[in-house]
């Protein structure tokens, strides 16, 4: 299972959010590449870079820090956050994006979410399917559509989509476990996804429990910033998982 830290960008500062609410933000660090550069160091190879500013405001925003860390790191940069027209793709594939992540835009404007399936492979693509009582949350998380999650899932599974990041909405955060059985119901109902659970790691015995059910990836936030998961641990890990099964 691969394992993905996450970076969320506020004005240009490495911050987590509680709940995807922007009222409980804090900042961890001002530099993201130091971040990014510390996570590389420890062996890890992916990111799951998301810009909130984007999401709230509907546009590409802090595609600058893309950049930056695609230029000076070898990680492979998962982008999300805003993207909304064919002229944000460009910019984030143009910026070093390995693949970005469409969630609003897969609920508002499903025609134009196929056309870039079409345009750049199902392999650059991943579906967001974030969910809140069952429901897709799309906006940067501040509206609650009336799309169910797994028809949602199923929808686009067959249009092409492969990889599908489904974030707990009410785990977000909160460092309080994640939703293995949600996580599990998707992965039986939808047995082909590749799916990458996100929200309430705060453990490495949650990252075991998500890839004992066949989870392709897990990402992973507030947990690193807080400190309950080290990234000698996340290196550990990504070694060898079973040296953590009897902890």
């Amino acid at each position: 299972m691969r394992i993905i830290p996450a970076i969320d960008i506020i004005d240009g500062k490495c911050v987590r959010l509680s709940k995807g609410d922007y009222n409980t933000q804090k900042v961890y660090n001002e530099h993201p590449l130091e971040v990014a550069k510390a996570f590389e160091s420890h062996g890890i190879n992916y990111l799951h870079l998301v810009d909130l500013d984007g999401a709230k405001k509907g546009q590409i925003t802090n595609y600058k820090i893309l950049e930056q860390i695609a230029t000076l790191t070898n990680l492979k940069i998962d982008f999300g956050g805003g993207l909304k027209s064919v002229a944000d793709l460009k910019i984030a594939f143009e910026c070093g994006a390995s693949q970005i992540t469409g969630g609003s835009i897969a609920v508002k404007n499903p025609e134009l979410f196929e056309q870039w399936i079409a345009m750049y492979g199902s392999e650059r693509i991943i579906l967001g399917a974030d969910q809140n009582n069952g429901k897709i949350a799309i906006s940067g998380w501040t509206e609650t559509s009336e799309q169910d999650l797994i028809p949602f899932i199923k929808t686009y599974i067959q249009k092409g989509i492969q990889s599908v990041i489904c974030t707990d909405i009410a785990k977000d955060g909160m460092l309080l476990g994640t939703n293995v059985a949600l996580y599990q119901q998707i992965i039986t109902e939808i047995p082909t996804i590749q799916l990458i659970a996100s929200g309430g790691i705060a453990a490495i015995s949650d990252l075991l429990k998500v890839a004992a059910i066949g989870c392709e990836g897990a990402i992973v936030g507030k947990a690193i910033y807080e400190g309950l998961i080290t990234l000698k641990q996340l290196e550990q890990f990504i070694i060898s998982p079973k040296s953590f099964e009897s902890c």
